[in-house]
């Protein structure tokens, strides 16, 4: 890895925990007076979230003016230019590193294996882009992904503002996330594994050696098989609030009490 990437995954881990302990606090106090009435643990995760959203934006829109205007990888996706994509994933790296800290210092309240495993075989794949300079394309078709990310840390902000599911804010917001994660995340598979798929034995994809192959390819089914998860559990949710699911549930619970066991199973439903 060359200085420049060094010092801006650092720097990136810093500016990231700075976000998080000083300006999110400052800046969420001002925006949402109810932010500080919140508990302790509530605190937490919602500075988490806006560094989350932060950090998918920056890198959303900066995979976008890659993937739209850097000929050099798009016309050699293995082995292209990487100066501008190694930035882009150093920035994600420096989170990535920021966010593992933050969920194991906190991982009574906020630990959740499936991020970890998330964040960890993202690790291991773009190390190989830091070091190697390889795959530049691939890496940042991934990064694309992370455009999803703002209606998901959205969502749990409008429920921690105690917002009703039936408020319009939170069933717009509800909608569009689960649109754009799909786009982002899903719709892409076939157009992004086609593209993998006509690298396979040719002379660029040798070159890799096995290691990098083995990191690319694992990195990556795992990556959408947690991807896959995370739109099941979305759509389920979405498709509760938009039918009203939940609150049909809940009032025929109320209704018929003399039913105790199909009372007990409306009071104790969870997305």
């Amino acid at each position: 890895m060359e200085m420049r990437e060094l010092t801006v995954v650092a720097g990136s881990f810093v500016g990231f925990q700075l976000l998080f302990s000083v300006a999110s606090p400052l800046l969420s106090s001002a925006i949402a007076p109810s932010y500080g009435l919140l508990p302790p643990t509530k605190h937490t995760e919602w500075n988490s979230r806006l560094v989350s959203t932060v950090h998918a934006l920056v890198v959303g829109f900066f995979c976008l003016y890659i993937l739209w205007f850097d000929d050099v990888v798009n016309a050699n996706p293995v082995w292209g230019d990487p100066s501008m994509v190694k930035l882009n994933v150093a920035i994600t790296c420096g989170y990535l590193l920021y966010d593992l800290v933050l969920l194991a210092c906190n991982w009574s309240t906020m630990g959740d294996s499936f991020f970890v495993c998330h964040h960890l075989a993202a690790l291991y794949a773009y190390g190989y882009v830091l070091t190697r300079g390889v795959l530049p394309y691939f890496a940042n078709f991934r990064l694309i992904s992370e455009l999803s990310t703002p209606f998901v840390n959205q969502r749990w902000f409008f429920e921690a503002l105690k917002y009703p599911r039936s408020h319009r804010m939170v069933v717009i917001n509800g909608v569009a996330m689960a649109v754009v994660f799909f786009l982002v995340r899903i719709a892409v598979m076939p157009s992004y594994w086609a593209s993998v798929f006509a690298t396979f034995g040719t002379a660029d994809f040798e070159r890799l050696g096995l290691g990098a192959q083995v990191a690319w390819i694992t990195s990556c089914v795992a990556l959408d098989i947690l991807n896959t998860i995370w739109m099941y559990k979305i759509t389920r949710g979405c498709y509760k609030v938009l039918t009203g699911t939940k609150g049909r549930k809940a009032k025929e619970g109320v209704e018929a009490s003399s039913w105790a066991d199909k009372k007990k199973l409306a009071n104790n439903h969870t997305d």
